[in-house]
């Protein structure tokens, strides 16, 4: 299993690509589908479905052409199930410079955790709310990695100061679900740098003074 992480949109949040055998899951294409169809393309991929980790505007961006271009279904949480197509819930409406972002109901919505199959690919949707309420990650645990939304960066959290956000529900979200999984275990981040879980223990900050 291999997986590439292609900044796009306003806010070059990264989409990743999750791919093996031809075949191929969309995580969070938060714009510049054009990007994301090069690489499908170039790589040969059949794209299985789309998953969202959350719902704010800078990972759905390109969400309605590539679910049109491949008529594959969109996964996303239950608790933000309106925003996909409410600009004041996905924070599109109050960024200055981009037009609204409207995009159809998810074809499928998380309503719990558990191990989920889509295609050949098994994994498991853990929630992990508090940078949004219905903030989830993705555990590959075949391939030792999780995507993680922005619910976890580099020596860094995600932001809890928008709509529904909780600081002290994210904090738990980490060291409950994240932090749990194995020291090298890759953390795929909604933005930037890729980091380890072990790495993310020994060094982040905001995790240290919340022991």
């Amino acid at each position: 299993m291999e997986w590439i992480g292609l900044p796009a949109g306003a806010l070059q949040a990264n989409a990743y690509v999750i791919y093996e055998k031809g075949r191929a899951l969309l995580i969070d294409p938060g714009g510049e589908g054009d990007k994301i169809r090069r690489f499908i393309r170039q790589k040969k991929l059949q794209p299985e479905a789309i998953l969202l980790t959350h719902a704010h505007f800078d990972h759905i961006g390109a969400v309605e052409p590539l679910r049109e271009e491949y008529s594959i279904p969109v996964y996303l949480h239950h608790a933000e199930k309106k925003w996909l197509f409410n600009p004041a819930l996905n924070g599109s409406a109050s960024f200055e410079g981009i037009e609204p972002i409207v995009v159809n109901s998810a074809d499928q919505l998380f309503t719990g955790e558990g191990r989920l199959s889509i295609g050949s690919f098994s994994f498991d949707v853990y929630e992990t709310p508090g940078h949004s309420p219905g903030s989830v990650s993705f555990y590959f645990k075949e391939g030792g990695f999780v995507v993680v939304g922005d619910t976890l960066f580099e020596g860094s959290i995600g932001r809890t100061d928008l709509k529904g956000g909780q600081e002290t529900q994210l904090l738990k979200s980490i060291h409950q679900k994240l932090l749990t999984l194995p020291d090298d275990t890759y953390v795929l981040p909604g933005h930037d740098s890729v980091t380890t879980i072990g790495r993310e223990k020994e060094n982040n900050p905001f995790l240290k003074k919340h022991t």
